[in-house]
């Protein structure tokens, strides 16, 4: 098998999609992002990357809290809208109809039409090159109940979407069931 050398290259297949809320100038104001994930499990925490010029960046800067929301199918538009849009040119949360509620922080706007959604305190601000690497403490978790499952999320409730990078910047939904996670791997046995 020949491989192509591509340079470095942030190829990571596939990403979240998730909408990053801070409080801005006094209103609720919400970016897309595909660069973010779990960065530790004991406190739990979050990594979202973010770029200075954003709008948003000047938010969880100040507020030094954000909120990462999880949006379902059902809310493709208004999703790719917010990644399209500033919120220092148009009000995103009108334009897109979103509910807004605050948790026990106070400052992190949370979307309620999210299945799921985080609130988060910035404990770590790595500045990267083009990113500000945010690392927040997830200190609240809101799941829709009409998500649940013997109380636990159910991720084909959730309805999660995943963007696809270049060349075909696409959203895509989860696909099919490949095997049980923690047993596949016990089929090829030990080779060593």
């Amino acid at each position: 098998m020949s491989k192509v050398l591509m340079g470095p290259a942030t190829l990571v297949y596939p990403t979240p999609t998730l909408l990053v809320g801070a409080d801005v100038a006094g209103r609720p104001n919400f970016m897309t992002a595909a660069w973010g994930g779990v960065a530790n499990s004991e406190p739990p925490m979050i990594s979202v990357a973010i770029r200075p010029g954003r709008y948003t960046h000047k938010g969880v800067s100040q507020n030094l809290t954000f909120s990462v929301n999880i949006p379902s199918v059902d809310l493709l538009k208004e999703t790719d809208y917010c990644g399209i849009k500033s919120g220092s040119k148009v009000n995103k949360t009108e334009a897109c109809q979103f509910k807004v509620f605050y948790g026990k922080l106070g400052n992190a706007p949370l979307i309620e039409q999210c299945p799921v959604n985080l609130e988060c305190r910035v404990m770590y601000t790595l500045s990267l090159g083009s990113h500000s690497l945010f690392i927040g403490r997830i200190e609240e978790t809101y799941v829709s109940e009409t998500c649940l499952i013997d109380g636990k999320p159910d991720i084909d409730k959730i309805k999660p979407f995943l963007y696809v990078v270049e060349p075909t910047r696409q959203y895509r939904a989860f696909g099919q069931i490949m095997a049980g996670a923690f047993r596949v791997g016990l089929e090829v046995g030990d080779k060593g």
